[in-house]
């Protein structure tokens, strides 16, 4: 059995030196469609072709080439990350949570392969 009991969706952030910029490349290379930006969190999010596969923007000033982060949500961060942390699963940091939208927390593989959890707190999921 499973530590964490992930929803059925993934969000795969990426760096990005523009997100509006991107978002428009993404849809007119790929035709993903815009969901949202939020622009006071530096984030886009765009739904690509695949059902519960969202690829998220995070505008950077010198994006990583190559630094793509896969995002799980899950209903509870707080007792997701205890369950990780408790079997020593090393996390970068504290959760950051940007009110009324999002809480996300940084955890690494046994490769230090960079993975995050999320909680949505719009009050849509």
């Amino acid at each position: 059995m499973p530590l964490v009991s992930l929803k059925n969706t993934i969000t795969f952030a990426i760096s990005v030196r523009d997100r509006h910029a991107s978002a428009d490349w993404y849809s007119a290379k790929l035709g993903f469609e815009l969901t949202h930006h939020i622009d006071e969190a530096g984030w886009s999010e765009m739904r690509t072709n695949v059902e519960g596969v969202t690829l998220g923007l995070g505008e950077q000033a010198e994006p990583v080439p190559g630094n793509c982060v896969p995002v799980f949500e899950v209903a509870d961060i707080a007792s997701a990350r205890g369950a990780l942390e408790a079997d020593g699963v090393a996390f970068d940091g504290a959760t950051e949570t940007v009110e009324g939208m999002v809480s996300t927390a940084t955890f690494y593989d046994p490769d230090r392969n960079a993975l995050m959890l999320a909680q949505d707190l719009t009050g849509g999921n």
